[in-house]
């Protein structure tokens, strides 16, 4: 934790809008790079979203971490994922072992992996790599109640806003999500239901491979789960929806990495009003799909801010009077 720990309260007063003369500034070069106008496509759009994130029309992209929160859920009493739940426990060790997916792509891309036991059902051993951040073991049953009090909710929203902090004082400049925790999906199409208003089966998937059957079980285990308190952890999406319902502008921040195979995941990124990146057909979790955008986004940086312009190359650029009528 940082020294100066930031309260709920002070990040929500500290959190503004973009930079939008930096957007703009970040247009105007953009408009001046040696190439035509728009070819390098969606890069150029996340190029100027980073310039207001950056607060400069040249941002720059050194260290890259992804933040693994593992936690438990109560509901999976109600049998709407095929694994135990053991196995939140045992995918962490396998994250500190280097054996996940993420562990693999974060190698091979250079990014950071931050483990946290935000609420393993278990007794976690120490380990060097592993942050405990737990507020209790698990949440509660979110088909027969509140998944935890509000007290415990905001606890945990400072200590991820902590975490985050301290993770950007030590040199990291773009941060990833990812998840772990079995009956994740679950709760994340409860906190999508409530967020959006949409109807369950809009947002709820067959997560870890339901048949026709378990999904309609599991449909109708979230439809009765809906409660305004039910402040859950979620994998990344549902996160993010808390986040942009608690402080909306958050959503400033937030790059969509790619598009998941589960159902929900759609409704949030369209609700946030984020277009994904990438668009794999993955829904693992753990990170996985933010840490494969990481290297786009840095290159979006990196064309906005290395590039010459055609002043500065010596390039003629269009002739003006070739530009399409308005």
């Amino acid at each position: 934790m940082v020294a100066d720990s930031v309260t709920l309260a002070q990040a929500l007063e500290r959190t503004g809008p973009a930079n939008a003369s930096a957007m703009a500034r970040a247009v105007e070069r953009q408009s001046n790079l040696t190439k035509p106008p728009g070819s390098l496509g969606r890069l150029e759009e996340i190029s100027i979203k980073l310039a207001g994130i950056f607060g400069t029309e040249r941002p720059a992209i050194g260290g890259k971490a992804v933040i693994i929160a593992a936690g438990d859920h109560g509901v999976v009493a109600q049998g709407v994922t095929g694994y135990p739940q053991e196995v939140t426990a045992q995918m962490v060790m396998n994250f500190l072992a280097g054996g996940a997916a993420i562990s693999v792509m974060s190698r091979h891309l250079g990014i950071r992996q931050v483990i946290v036991d935000a609420g393993v059902a278990a007794d976690l051993p120490e380990h060097p790599d592993l942050r405990s951040l737990k507020i209790d073991r698990g949440t509660s049953d979110i088909s027969q109640g509140p998944a935890m009090s509000r007290q415990q909710a905001e606890q945990c929203l400072e200590a991820g806003i902590n975490l985050v902090v301290e993770v950007i004082e030590s040199g990291v400049d773009l941060v990833a999500t990812g998840d772990m925790g079995i009956g994740n999906t679950t709760a994340s199409s409860a906190i999508t239901a409530a967020v959006t208003g949409l109807d369950p089966e809009q947002t709820t998937g067959e997560g870890t491979g339901r048949n026709p059957q378990e999904l309609q079980h599991k449909i109708g285990v979230v439809r009765t789960s809906l409660r305004p308190v039910v402040v859950d952890g979620f994998i990344s999406g549902a996160a993010a929806l808390v986040a942009g319902a608690v402080c909306p502008e958050a959503r400033d921040y937030m790059i969509g990495s790619h598009v998941s195979a589960e159902l929900g995941h759609r409704v949030a990124l369209a609700e946030l009003g984020l277009s994904p990146i990438l668009d794999m057909g993955m829904r693992l979790g753990e990170g996985t799909g933010a840490a494969l955008a990481m290297p786009i986004v840095e290159v979006a940086a990196a064309t906005l801010s290395e590039m010459a312009t055609f002043a500065e190359a010596g390039v003629s650029d269009r002739d003006p009077e070739d530009e399409p009528a308005a």
